[in-house]
């Protein structure tokens, strides 16, 4: 720029960025051009700046009318970056959404939905019915020891229970879990009573496989022990649990034997007109209590366990305990 500058000129100048911008302006196809050109024409270094900055060599009664010119350029600028914005970011959403449109007479994608094994869905009820009555749940560990699987549940060396068509021995003193009875010795080592608890898990025995046998298989027990509990407790609490798991059905008690519970009781409830033996209970035995260092004048006890397979298959009709072991997805789709 010349060292003297008119006001035509400036005016002109003005005039012609008017002009440059607009045709700019609207040639830009993207947010990243607009940016640029807004930068350019309007920025610190940009060109209305360098019109301003010459405005100073103009006699001070003209240097007003420039300001004024450049004031409304700078709004019609800032007007035409604006509306051109819009107009690409939304020619971009349309040129989006014709891409992603999509073609509802199409064939679905086929997506398999996932369910709950049927053992998993009756571990859960069973363990929330029991947590409902105030038991909490406790695990342990499937490879035990001789001492708890066994010695501490009052099974002498010579108890049939510790034959070796039914037990597998990975060692002289380790073997895989029987009955998941182990967890409450565990637990009485570590809490003394008041204690209510219930143990889900698997357990393993030398069984032949067939309709009703299997070597893998799974168990929940529960142990209450406190001051006062009698046989009332214990047949109060089966009964209300089973009654909740089967329905209000007739539930009876029979004596039986174990050697961790005195007296023991198995138990059948009447299902479809007939009795159906579905778990085995008891009072804890004084010298089980005694091995955990519990004073039996002082405490007393109950135990109660239970096949989960058997709950299972009666629930659901299934009349194979294999079915269960499978994968197969014709089976366990109907779940």
């Amino acid at each position: 720029m010349s060292a003297t500058v008119s006001l035509q000129q400036l005016t002109d100048q003005l005039e012609q960025l008017e002009a440059q911008a607009a045709a700019d302006i609207a040639a830009a196809s993207s947010a990243s051009e607009l940016e640029d050109l807004r930068v350019g024409l309007l920025g610190k270094k940009g060109r209305l700046s360098g019109v301003l900055g010459a405005m100073g060599k103009l006699p001070g009664d003209e240097r007003p009318l420039v300001g004024q010119r450049a004031n409304v350029l700078k709004d019609q600028v800032q007007g035409l970056l604006s509306e051109r914005l819009n107009a690409v970011k939304a020619a971009a959403m349309s040129e989006r959404i014709a891409e992603e449109t999509l073609d509802v007479t199409m064939p679905a994608s086929y997506t398999p939905v996932g369910r709950r094994h049927p053992l998993i869905s009756t571990i859960e009820e069973i363990v929330d019915i029991f947590s409902g009555l105030g038991y909490r749940v406790e695990e342990g560990p499937e490879i035990e020891s001789d001492f708890y699987n066994f010695t501490a549940l009052n099974i002498p060396p010579h108890h049939p229970a510790r034959d070796m068509q039914d037990t597998f021995y990975l060692s002289e003193r380790e073997l895989l879990r029987t009955h998941t009875s182990p967890v409450q010795i565990r637990h009485l080592e570590n809490n003394a009573p008041p204690v209510r608890i219930v143990a889900p898990g698997r357990v393993y025995r030398r069984d032949a496989v067939d309709a009703t046998h299997s070597p893998v298989f799974h168990q929940v027990e529960v142990l209450a022990i406190d001051e006062g509990l009698d046989f009332s407790h214990l047949r109060g609490t089966v009964t209300s649990f089973l009654q909740q798991f089967f329905g209000d059905l007739p539930v009876r008690f029979r004596a039986s034997y174990f050697p961790f519970t005195e007296p023991s009781a198995e138990v059948d409830v009447q299902w479809r007109g007939r009795w159906l033996e579905v778990m085995g209970c008891g009072m804890v035995d004084p010298a089980v209590l005694e091995g955990m260092g519990i004073d039996p004048e002082r405490y007393s006890g109950f135990a109660a366990g239970l096949g989960v397979e058997r709950f299972c298959m009666v629930r659901h009709g299934i009349d194979d305990i294999r079915r269960l072991f499978t994968s197969d997805l014709r089976f366990l789709e109907q779940f």
